[in-house]
């Protein structure tokens, strides 16, 4: 689909990379001549993703360990990336959710989502825009988000509002980081089963009926994202600035995802708040 090389001298970190989503894409920037940073909490989780890809691409991986919840810390991580090298491509991949009642929400859990999916993404992007514009180096901020952010979405309210706090970042900074050679864009998920969010958000009794929801009958593939986020991070989506590209399936166009929920039952609540305590 791609002309090879694409990605050749982009130098691309991807939060969260160390599985899902977020390794996907690695491999695929790898595949079109990147170099890649993958940035997680857990280093062994990392380094093992990081010897697959190289083993699978002959690429050049490294891996940082950084918990983005802590601005201190990923001012740390950017020094260290920009000791080598200055990044060109920011992939705010990282994030956290759950599906729960809004009213059992304590504030911690709520923070546990808020963390890494809203200050985390603002951390890095702000820790990496402030490099490249004191260096005068272009670059670019691809963030990972939802389509809550058209929809809203009950049961992971705090997850719709830090996705939707993202989009509205990656809008601002492109009419305020656009003079300076920096664009923001955003990609807007449907379906995309993963391991991690299949547990959260999906539990045993959520796949029924879930890919005759979807108009195109089916969720989507892991490759079709990576193909999408490796297109709008390349020059050639050079003039896409502020925007946001939905992939989905035209699912949201039929509803926003949470309304099988609207029919649990206090039974089934209360057996997922335990399945996540325990988890």
């Amino acid at each position: 689909m791609f002309e090879t090389g694409l990605l050749k001298d982009k130098r691309i970190l991807v939060t969260g990379g160390g599985s899902g989503l977020g390794a996907a894409m690695g491999r695929r920037f790898l595949a079109l001549g990147a170099e890649l940073v993958i940035c997680g909490r857990k280093l062994d989780r990392l380094d093992a993703t990081a010897s697959e890809m190289r083993a699978q691409t002959s690429g050049k991986v490294s891996t940082i360990a950084c918990d983005i919840r802590d601005g201190t810390a990923v001012d740390s991580m950017m020094d260290a990336i920009w000791r080598e090298a200055p990044l060109d491509i920011l992939v705010n991949n990282a994030a956290a959710t759950f599906i729960a009642q809004s009213e059992h929400l304590s504030f911690r859990a709520a923070d546990a989502i808020l963390a890494p999916t809203l200050h985390g993404a603002m951390y890095c992007t702000l820790a990496a825009g402030r490099r490249w514009i004191d260096g005068k180096h272009g670059g670019v901020v691809l963030s990972i988000l939802s389509t809550s952010t058209i929809t809203g979405r009950a049961f992971t309210v705090p997850s719709a509002m830090a996705k939707s706090a993202v989009l509205a970042m990656t809008k601002s900074l492109a009419v305020e980081w656009g003079p300076k050679g920096i664009r923001t864009v955003a990609i807007a998920p449907g379906p995309f089963p993963t391991a991690g969010a299949s547990g959260q958000l999906r539990p045993e009794g959520r796949d029924e009926g879930w890919t005759a929801r979807n108009p195109m009958g089916r969720t989507g593939e892991h490759g079709e994202l990576a193909d999408l986020a490796s297109f709008l991070v390349s020059d050639r989506a050079g003039y896409i600035n502020g925007e946001m590209v939905v992939i989905d399936g035209g699912a949201h166009l039929r509803s926003s995802g949470a309304e099988d929920l609207l029919g649990w039952t206090d039974a089934q609540w209360s057996e997922q708040r335990a399945a996540r305590s325990q988890g």
